[in-house]
């Protein structure tokens, strides 16, 4: 688990084919030397597995899962990428609940800089926009950020100094593919919602339970 809040920048040093997978040999800042053989890290928005630690740099595995929904099929060496640290029970929950599972991949469709900020616009594959709202959270390659507008199938968000400073985000260019990852809770209120006849929420239900006045 994450909080989508960016807590440096690693850069890939080497790429191995395995097989179907892929090795990646990311040097980390020295603020996350800390980690252990099995911890959990964000890359761009992955969660994936620490396997091997050589000083500052740590190992990890893509496998054939990840590369084909996420855009570390792209990844080469001398890319950088976001990368986060699992969530402790003790931390502060800056940004969001991130799970590290990539929902769909967009594209980056507009750029805009406005003095020191900049205004993105991507468009999101309709597995993602059905839990896309209005001021609500998307995690973009790990970075959690709060969506501004939505036009169709067009999310805009605005960038601050900070993350632009802190996240790989500053490189990209219109047409570049970002992983995304939708609010959680948004999937659990679409589960609740398709239950059994039975038990499905409705609006007599939620009367029922004073969710809502019997007069709306």
């Amino acid at each position: 688990m994450f909080t989508g809040i960016v807590e440096g920048v690693g850069n890939v040093m080497k790429v191995e084919f395995r097989g179907q997978g892929r090795r990646l040999a990311l040097s980390v800042p020295l603020s996350l030397t800390d980690m252990q053989l099995g911890d959990s890290i964000n890359v761009n928005g992955a969660c994936l597995t620490v396997v091997e630690i050589s000083g500052e740099v740590i190992h990890v595995d893509l496998s054939s899962e990840t590369l084909q929904r996420s855009t570390l099929s792209d990844i080469k060496e001398g890319n950088s990428v976001n990368l986060e640290r699992a969530l402790r029970l003790s931390d502060r929950l800056g940004g969001h609940i991130v799970t590290g599972h990539v929902d769909g991949i967009g594209t980056i469709a507009e750029l805009h800089k406005q003095r020191d900020f900049l205004q993105i616009k991507i468009r999101v594959p309709q597995s993602v926009s059905k839990y896309v709202v209005q001021k609500g959270s998307i995690a973009v390659d790990g970075t959690s950020l709060t969506v501004n507008e939505i036009k169709g199938d067009v999310i805009e968000l605005t960038l601050i100094p900070f993350t632009l400073e802190k996240t790989v985000l500053i490189k990209k260019r219109v047409g570049d593919r970002v992983n995304l990852e939708s609010d959680i809770l948004g999937k659990y209120v679409e589960k609740m919602m398709d239950r059994s006849s039975s038990e499905k929420v409705t609006l007599s239900f939620l009367r029922e339970h004073g969710f809502i006045n019997g007069d709306e």
